[in-house]
């Protein structure tokens, strides 16, 4: 598979993942504004069960708000673009791991073989940053060799 197949597919499973995260998210929220609703009014004033509801409801909401800012960066991201340095939409392959520059995932398999994906706020992201192909990068006291940067 050639790299702008991969990056491809490295998006597209990344949107896959946050449309899963949304309809999950989704159907929480409606569940606890429904839970809510049909439990009516509380029983006495020590009874929280409709507003740990709503509270539920809101949490969820302000995570789907999240995930769309998310869905919204990759987006952003063009797999066509062949980048010679890490930076945001690159692929960078190390002598230890195989990083995905695009918004924090973590661990994900494509054609058996392990990335993470991470985001531009990470330290280590920060460590290799502006870094090309056979450039070597401290992080943590250690030193790693890029070796692949597309």
């Amino acid at each position: 598979m050639n790299r702008k197949e991969l990056k491809k597919k490295l998006v597209d499973l990344c949107t896959q993942m946050h449309q899963q995260t949304v309809e999950r998210l989704t159907e929480e929220m409606n569940e606890a504004y429904q839970n809510a609703a049909e439990y009516g009014n509380p029983e006495d004033w020590l009874d929280t069960y409709k507003m740990d509801m709503l509270r539920k409801r809101d949490a969820c909401s302000l995570k789907l708000q999240k995930v769309g800012e998310e869905m919204k960066t990759l987006e952003l991201i063009n797999p066509e673009k062949i980048l010679d340095k890490a930076a945001f939409g690159s692929v960078i392959i190390t002598e230890t791991q195989k990083l995905f520059i695009a918004v924090g995932l973590g661990k994900v398999v494509v054609d058996d073989e392990t990335y993470f994906v991470i985001s531009q706020s990470v330290p280590l992201f920060h460590a290799m940053k502006d870094h090309k192909a056979g450039d070597i990068f401290r992080f943590r006291d250690t030193e790693d060799k890029i070796l692949e940067v597309f």
